[in-house]
């Protein structure tokens, strides 16, 4: 059987949090009933508006789960008198929760002004204390107006998740567009040079050998060119900056499940130092994702003494008390490129288990 959207435990914790006001009816209960009625209503309302604040369509269940609060609040308060009015701002918070992010939030607003008007019929219906319903309704417009908000920065961050989403997506396709764009560029003009001196070749091959050699020779140079044009473009597409590569890193710690933590305090680089440690940032956080098991990852770069320091640690399966991994050719490679411009490149085992690579680059 299918089941609609259910709240979280965490999200209904901490909208109990805040049933505290109800200790005052619930200290002059004296009927086991009215204390069955004031659980079952709490109970109704925690759910209800944790349902309300993390569920981004309205259903029928959302109209029946209010109808419910509100028609056990206003019989509770109807039954047991003026201290039990306090139960109409909650059954006003219920309402916001889960009209104010709605579609057509100008349902929360008559949920508003209904809340407001039944709690003066209420007033009238139990005779109650005039400076006891004003203080109520100060409360209730405090708090809708709260819950409102909250419902509403919850449907924006929504939509801005959303739109980073879509963002990245065409970002992506524009890359690739741009990247194959570039590469007929590159290679169109270029092959269809090489076809037509082959066709040349191929005609005259027989009766003119030194032309055909000539043709040839002129292929090896057009292609050759072609291969360093091509080598000069997959540079520059490889070569991403230090900035670019950082948040790559942590968009695939992310995809990958890992928590990613990027912390840089440092200047802008030379564009030499950028690159190089660009790569570092690429090669760790790639063995992270294959070998390390981690949950959480950080990368920090900081300057100390005119040197940059980059460090990546993750808290995965390493033992602390185990040595230092071989490196494998990538970190070899990273590390002889690192010693030829002066820096050093170390790995090594955390007190709290995982690895620690850290990178030093003088400039």
């Amino acid at each position: 059987m299918k089941h609609g959207p259910r709240p979280t435990i965490g999200g209904m914790v901490w909208v109990a949090v805040w049933l505290f006001p109800l200790i005052d009816p619930l200290s002059r209960v004296t009927s086991p009933v009215a204390v069955v009625g004031l659980i079952a209503f709490a109970g109704l309302y925690v759910y209800t508006a944790a349902l309300g604040f993390e569920s981004p369509v309205l259903t029928r269940r959302h109209h029946v789960l209010y109808g419910a609060v509100a028609a056990l609040g206003i019989a509770l308060t109807l039954a047991y008198g003026d201290h039990w009015l306090i139960v109409m701002l909650y059954v006003s918070a219920a309402g916001m929760a889960l009209y104010a992010g709605a579609e057509r939030p100008v349902a929360a607003v008559y949920v508003f002004f209904g809340g407001l008007l039944a709690q003066v019929a209420l007033a009238f219906a139990v005779h109650a204390d005039w400076w006891r319903s004003g203080s109520v309704m100060l409360g209730t417009i405090l708090s809708s107006l709260l819950c409102g908000a909250v419902r509403q920065m919850g449907r924006l961050i929504t939509e801005l998740r959303t739109t980073r989403q879509a963002l990245a997506d065409t970002a992506v396709a524009e890359e690739r567009l741009r990247f194959s764009r570039d590469l007929h560029d590159l290679l169109g003009h270029t092959l269809s040079v090489i076809v037509v001196k082959a066709e040349v070749v191929r005609r005259i091959a027989e009766r003119d050998p030194a032309a055909a050699a000539a043709q040839a020779a002129d292929i090896e140079q057009v292609g050759r060119h072609a291969l360093v044009e091509i080598r000069e473009a997959v540079t520059g597409y490889r070569e991403t900056g230090l900035t670019a590569e950082l948040a790559r890193a942590k968009g695939s710690l992310t995809a990958a499940g890992i928590t990613a933590d990027v912390l840089r305090t440092a200047d802008p680089l030379p564009d030499a130092a950028d690159r190089l440690l660009a790569w570092v940032v690429r090669e760790a956080t790639t063995n992270v994702i294959r070998h390390s098991g981690a949950a959480n990852c950080e990368i920090s770069l900081a300057m100390a003494d005119g040197t940059a320091i980059l460090r990546v640690q993750d808290d995965g399966d390493f033992s602390p008390t185990a040595s230092a991994p071989p490196p494998g050719n990538g970190l070899r490679g990273l590390t002889e490129r690192l010693a030829t411009a002066g820096g050093t490149l170390e790995t090594a085992p955390r007190p709290e288990g995982g690895l620690a690579l850290t990178a030093r680059l003088p400039l």
